[in-house]
């Protein structure tokens, strides 16, 4: 069987559009969300063909080592991409277990409250000026904006990406990666064994760790799932 590396880039969604400049909030939610939908259903379709690709390893069931270079260097650039050591002796129950734990889709719902709420409806600075929806930092100077109320000897910026879809991107490679988020990922492979529907507000339960507010922080994003779910059109959205 022949594999070949699916790219989640793409750069034609256009740039962040004004959403300050809306004055009807509800307009504004819609916009937000009519923008951003896109783009997430675009990398939940690339980790899904890149998931369907392993379960067909998966049945094979052969050592990664005994692989044709072509699968070999497939696997290997994905386990680089979720951040999973590549050893050719590496029992391939193993490796492909954990690839299955880390290589999945976060509800479309679940991501659009998060982008919500971390940059305001993409209003915020760091959204604005560094296309960070999500609220992640960097520790390396000049990677990113310096937040303007950073305490002395910090060193932490909110990331700047190249386009919003880098950066959903990589705060969905980040769910999907992070020690902090293996909760979450444990849940969703539950809910997968289990045949359960497989909710943002669900998942959303496993993210005490995405901010220091913890439990709070976790109602308001399924407050924010809920407002999502009750707008007309999206009652099958999960």
């Amino acid at each position: 069987m022949f594999f070949r590396w699916h790219s989640a880039e793409r750069t034609d969604f256009g740039e962040l559009p004004d959403f300050a400049g809306i004055e009807d909030v509800a307009a504004m939610k819609e916009a937000f969300y009519e923008y951003l939908t896109p783009i997430i259903t675009h990398h939940n379709n690339s980790i899904r063909i890149n998931r369907a690709r392993l379960k067909a390893l998966q049945k094979q069931g052969l050592v990664p080592g005994d692989l044709p270079q072509d699968e070999q260097r497939w696997l290997r650039e994905l386990s680089a991409r979720y951040e999973l050591p590549w050893q050719t002796d590496t029992p391939p129950a193993d490796l492909l277990r954990e690839l299955l734990l880390r290589v999945d889709t976060i509800p479309l719902p679940l991501v659009l409250a998060q982008a919500a709420k971390e940059s305001g409806w993409g209003r915020s600075r760091f959204a604005v000026e560094g296309n960070n929806l999500f609220g992640q930092w960097c520790y390396v100077e000049g990677c990113g904006i310096v937040p303007a109320n950073r305490a002395a000897g910090a060193i932490h910026e909110a990331e700047a990406f190249s386009s919003v879809s880098e950066s959903t991107r990589r705060y969905m490679n980040n769910l999907n990666t992070h020690e902090r988020y293996r909760e979450f990922r444990v849940l969703r492979a539950k809910i997968r064994k289990e045949g359960e529907p497989m909710t943002g507000m669900t998942l959303a339960k496993a993210l005490l760790y995405y901010s220091e507010r913890r439990e709070e922080y976790v109602k308001e994003v399924r407050a924010m799932i809920r407002q999502f779910l009750r707008m007309p059109g999206r009652e099958t959205s999960t």
